[in-house]
């Protein structure tokens, strides 16, 4: 399976930044978390902004907790910006400001998951581990299994079977494992996927069985942004990253009607360390 997908990406592969000759680690790093839950074409420019502001992991550690949010602006789930400084911080201290390429180092890191450090020991370092995401689960439950669906994510049956399908050299299992990954984010997708263009459909278990529908259990699905505390965190955050003095609790109380929702909300930020205040001082951004 990896030589026709390895030869397939060569060709149609994105030209995305994180993939370009020299692209440092720290940019790899950054790029994966900004990825999670978020569209490439969101993620380009943010990044750009990102590493020419904070080239390197001590630039970023250098500056307060708040000014990391506040650059994130609306990428959405903003923990990943204070994950990303607490990873900057403890890169400086442990590793002398250098990224490091052991995944057990990097899992070591604050706010660092299995797949974000084995994608940045492929991806920025060249080490052989296979990586899965969402799009390669996809791929790998059709191609090999012969599903129509992955189903719940399952680290100890996912990464055998992407492991099973890696060459064993290191450039053809790197390569491999952005091939799978790519193919699941623009062939392979969820509905309606392209097979009469996908390098390995003469090779697919799932279309070799006449494509059977999914009877096993499925992966959860996010529940609508629209009128969810999720929606009313975002406001609130807005709030905060556009001012410079503490926002009053007033000004809060206007940006949502429902009350009990808009204090739920507000106090999930207090929580995750994303605000900082009371309704006496005002709130703002952590390490204002």
């Amino acid at each position: 399976m990896a030589t026709p997908l390895v030869d397939w990406f060569r060709r149609e592969g994105r030209d995305l930044p994180w993939r370009r000759a020299g692209f440092p680690a720290w940019g790899t790093l950054v790029s994966e978390i900004m990825l999670q839950q978020t569209q490439v074409a969101r993620v380009v420019p943010r990044l750009e902004q990102w590493l020419t502001r904070w080239p390197t992991p001590a630039a970023l550690a250098a500056d307060p907790p708040s000014e990391a949010v506040r650059a994130w602006d609306r990428l959405g789930y903003p923990r990943r910006a204070l994950a990303l400084h607490a990873a900057a911080t403890a890169i400086v201290e442990r590793h002398g400001g250098v990224v490091p390429s052991d995944v057990d180092d990097l899992l070591a890191l604050p706010g660092i998951g299995d797949y974000t450090a084995r994608a940045v020991a492929v991806f920025a370092y060249g080490l052989r581990h296979p990586v899965v995401d969402v799009n390669v689960r996809r791929v790998l439950a059709r191609a090999v299994l012969g599903d129509g669906e992955a189903g719940p994510a399952s680290a100890k049956r996912d990464l055998p079977l992407m492991e099973s399908v890696l060459p064993a050299d290191l450039e053809g299992a790197a390569a491999t494992n952005a091939a799978v990954m790519e193919l699941g984010a623009l062939v392979c997708v969820s509905r309606a996927p392209a097979c009469d263009v996908c390098p390995i459909a003469d090779r697919c278990a799932w279309r070799a069985a006449g494509y059977p529908s999914h009877d096993g259990p499925r992966a959860p699905k996010q529940a609508r942004f629209a009128g969810s505390d999720r929606q009313v965190r975002g406001l609130i955050m807005a709030e905060l990253r556009a001012s410079d003095v503490p926002v009053t609790v007033d000004e809060i109380v206007m940006v949502w009607p429902d009350g009990v929702q808009r204090a739920r909300a507000l106090a999930s930020l207090l929580r995750d360390g994303l605000a900082a205040g009371d309704d006496t001082a005002g709130y703002t951004l952590p390490g204002h």
